[in-house]
């Protein structure tokens, strides 16, 4: 019952493509730490692939047909493609769903202070984070300021070698007794990772001088005002790149595994569909760190209401065709999980874990305790998973999330699984999950990836 690791079994043409594919995840892991700039870097890949954008073709009057590609925009965060197939879409399709989204610290609306004549942003952490690991890093500030006018700003400070960066501070060892006492949810506060942006004051001003020349600053360089923070959406995340982990540069450590580890080999899967027997669908989502809620959440009609736009298109439309469409389909939800860490070997079962370097992972079901908010995929469909990555010899392990009772964790899964699709958990197994720097094996990187292409080539409705 061991899953071998794929390493072994590559040759050195293989293990060339499997670096080569990992150089090109580690730079859109760099350049994408927003839902936003993955929703956008994604759609430009995917209109110089062939797809069109959805109302370009409705505004055409467009009639869809076997092998068109169509992508799908729900307000600059979420993502949705679709290679048509040759099957009537009624007959269901196979989707490929992941997430943009990843833990961060987003600026509150009126973030903006001075205390000790120092400037601070005060913050709401996004997600499930251990906020003690968000304290004396560099970090950068990305998002957009929206102006009354409607005038989008575009902020992305921190990245390049010579932007400055930010940071929360922490209390030094000398006077932390104590913090140090205390348990570590305890140890730094939400309401105290507030980023330090300045220190200058401003000259000829005796109240909040500090504050008052950042506002300067953001006029002088944004052409923003303070008050335009109330229509901003702007996240703090890690500064910095992508890296290769490792002598022998066998994983990447960076920012947003979760869950773009997962999205960026769909969309590479998709793009590799020609002519599917299946309609092919990668569909990336917001909020799911959060619960999936929102406009631009899984539990949102947005993906529905594309598949009903598609179906038009193809000139099939009707309520009862969506229905059979939708609970017909086959689906990976693409999201990452957690790897074995020898460190922490009492969290896991060890039979029953992931392991780096083991390929893609399944997780039958996810969940915690009595599985509670668990899809639990049915056996038959793991039965045909098997055969089919068996079949193009692609390395896959199963897994749980940790020990029985020690905690857990949800996906998209049981979202889409309402439909009564046929659903999965699948993705790649991740080191410090939810922390500013995670890992991933490249191997695990690639053996998605081939995995994902199988499975919109070959997987095959069924009951």
């Amino acid at each position: 019952m061991e899953r071998p690791n794929v390493w072994e079994k590559y040759t050195a043409a293989e293990k060339k493509k499997v670096f080569s594919f990992a150089d090109g995840y580690k730079e859109f892991l760099s350049n994408c730490k927003t839902e936003r700039e993955c929703a956008a870097f994604f759609e430009e890949l995917a209109l110089k692939e062939g797809f069109i954008k959805i109302e370009d073709a409705i505004k055409k009057g467009k009639k869809l047909k076997s092998g068109d590609k169509v992508i799908c925009n729900n307000m600059g965060k979420e993502i949705a493609m679709f290679v048509i197939g040759k099957d009537a879409l009624e007959k269901g399709m196979n989707i490929l769903g992941a997430h943009i989204d990843s833990p961060r610290l987003d600026v509150k609306q009126n973030p903006l202070y001075e205390d000790s004549k120092m400037a601070l942003l005060d913050t709401h952490y996004y997600g499930g984070v251990k906020k003690y690991q968000w304290v004396t890093l560099p970090l950068a500030l990305h998002g957009v300021i929206v102006k009354k006018d409607g005038t989008k700003v575009s902020v992305n400070i921190g990245e390049k070698d010579d932007d400055p960066v930010f940071g929360v501070s922490d209390i030094l060892i000398h006077l932390a007794q104590d913090q140090l006492e205390k348990k570590a949810a305890k140890a730094v506060e939400g309401e105290k990772l507030d980023v330090l942006v300045g220190s200058i004051p401003l000259k000829g001003e005796e109240k909040d001088a500090v504050a008052k020349n950042i506002i300067e600053i953001l006029k002088k360089e944004y052409k923003v005002e303070e008050e335009d923070f109330l229509s901003a959406e702007i996240e703090v995340v890690p500064a910095g790149r992508a890296r290769d982990y490792g002598l022998d540069r066998s994983m990447v450590m960076g920012y947003g595994h979760d869950d773009r580890v997962c999205a960026y080999p769909s969309f590479k899967a998709i793009t590799e569909m020609k002519n599917p027997k299946r309609t092919s669908v990668c569909l990336l989502v917001d909020k799911e760190e959060i619960g999936s809620v929102g406009a631009t959440g899984m539990k949102s009609r947005f993906f529905e209401n594309m598949v009903a736009e598609v179906m038009n298109l193809c000139g099939d439309y009707s309520e009862l065709s969506v229905r059979r469409a939708l609970t017909n389909s086959c689906v990976l939800s693409s999201d990452v999980s957690a790897a074995f860490d020898s460190n922490y070997a009492s969290a896991f079962e060890k039979k029953n874990a992931a392991f780096l370097g083991n390929g893609i992972v399944f997780n039958k079901f996810t969940g915690s305790r009595g599985k509670s908010g668990s899809n639990d995929a049915n056996p038959e469909y793991m039965a045909a998973i098997r055969n089919i990555f068996d079949k193009n010899k692609i390395g896959f392990q199963t897994a749980e999330l940790g020990k029985v009772d020690q905690g857990g964790g949800g996906t998209i899964a049981y979202i889409l699984a309402r439909y009564g699709m046929q659903v999965i958990d699948s993705g790649v197994a991740v080191l410090n999950m939810h922390a500013p720097w995670e890992i991933i094996s490249k191997a695990d990187l690639y053996e998605a990836y081939k995995g994902y292409i199988a499975f919109l080539k070959e997987i095959e409705y069924f009951q």
